[in-house]
């Protein structure tokens, strides 16, 4: 189950990531500003898929859901939405598309989440999730590659149909291997389920899960803007290719992710065992670390020392994966899980993809009468610095964590 989840989430993220490479021949051929840049990789993809999740993941804690055939559908979906952004003729239409894969993805992760919850030890379980997660950063790596080379030799319009299309066919796979055997389990070990705002009212109810859900939401924020910008970064100001960037940032960025994503979940199981407030401690020490190496690296003026520069932060960026959603489960009652995962990613996506690429983005064009083709670098400039924030929100919900974790297990 584990390995056909994480397959169906690297294509998530490829199928959502592959606009960022993307973005600066699209923004050539329908000539878009920096902002409509920010619009179409962040917001019209996030507002559909935070606002569609909730209910979706309600969906899926409820008994009489099948949560393998919830994700083949959304599978199905959001492929096919990816591949018909090919054939968008203007800025509306590419954000309608955008739009279209948004509300595909919103059906994968809480179903996921729920799952491997449902099948794994809590002391397992943020190395689950972290698997899990791998998919993040192997998806983005595979969608810079894969859609940098695309861009190179056929064009942003057939990158698209060509990244979409396999998706199609992996769908009937889901229905095949993933068999969600667990409803009986659920509905004996908890009460019957409630309305979506009595459970949206439970889970803000507990201030240790809402302070992990700022820090979550802050990482995202900075991420997501950080991956959008620092793929143009690269085309502007060092003047690579897509496909230069997308092999180069795409290959060694996302092995970094990768690494980070694993560590992070690691960690947490090793140290959280015997003290619960061990489980978020090197994401918060790693935010903090992360931001000088990454100032560092938007300094240097030759690419090659920039993408060396930016490993080491990369990494530290994403240890809070497998930490934060492991968390979220054990925090709720069980037919809340779902849910938690479903309002982690409300927020995260939201401020952290609909917000963060925009914000940059409109924050570039007003630095750009200044500074030209470098606004994009003082931007980065910015966005590193705020990782001290998340930093701090994850060495505050230690103390939380101790009290309040698997209190419903």
């Amino acid at each position: 189950m584990l390995w056909t989840l994480l397959v169906v989430y690297v294509f998530n993220f490829l199928d959502r990531q592959i606009v960022n490479i993307l973005a600066e021949p699209i923004s050539r051929d329908l000539k878009l500003s920096d902002t409509q840049i920010g619009l179409m990789t962040g917001l019209a993809f996030a507002l559909f898929y935070t606002v569609l999740g909730l209910p979706i993941a309600r969906l899926a804690d409820k008994p009489s859901t099948d949560r393998g055939r919830l994700i083949a559908l959304a599978l199905t979906i959001w492929s096919g939405m990816t591949a018909l952004c090919g054939l968008a003729n203007s800025f509306v239409q590419l954000l309608l598309a955008r739009i279209g894969v948004g509300v595909g993805e919103a059906g994968c992760t809480p179903a996921a989440h729920s799952l491997i919850a449902d099948r794994v030890a809590p002391q397992r379980r943020a190395s689950a999730m972290a698997f899990y997660a791998l998919g993040i950063p192997l998806g983005s790596l595979l969608g810079m590659m894969i859609g940098g080379y695309l861009a190179d030799e056929v064009g942003w319009r057939k990158a698209f149909m060509l990244v979409g299309a396999p998706g199609l066919v992996l769908a009937l796979f889901v229905l095949w291997l993933i068999k969600d055997q667990d409803r009986e389990v659920r509905v004996q070990a908890d009460a019957p389920a409630e309305g979506l705002l009595r459970t949206v009212a439970v889970l803000f109810a507990s201030p240790t899960f809402v302070i992990m859900l700022a820090a979550a939401s802050a990482c995202s924020f900075l991420s997501y803007g950080k991956a959008t910008w620092t793929t143009i970064y690269f085309q502007r100001n060092h003047g690579l290719t897509p496909g230069e960037v997308g092999f180069w940032f795409g290959l060694w960025g996302g092995l970094a992710g990768m690494a980070g994503t694993w560590l992070g979940g690691w960690l947490a199981d090793r140290y959280g065992k015997e003290d619960r407030r061990q489980i978020v401690t090197a994401p918060a020490i790693g935010m903090a670390l992360a931001v000088p190496l990454a100032i560092s690296a938007y300094v240097a003026s030759d690419w090659r020392i920039s993408l060396v520069l930016l490993m080491i932060p990369t990494v530290l960026n994403s240890l809070y994966y497998g930490p934060v959603f492991s968390s979220a489960q054990g925090l709720v009652p069980l037919r809340h899980r779902a849910m938690a995962s479903a309002m982690v990613l409300f927020c995260q996506n939201l401020i952290g993809l609909g917000l963060g690429p925009l914000f940059f983005g409109m924050l570039s064009d007003w630095l750009k009468p200044t500074y030209g083709a470098d606004s994009v670098r003082y931007v980065l400039y910015g966005a590193a610095c705020l990782g001290l924030l998340p930093a701090l929100l994850f060495w505050l919900v230690r103390p939380g964590l101790a009290r309040d974790l698997d209190r419903h297990t």
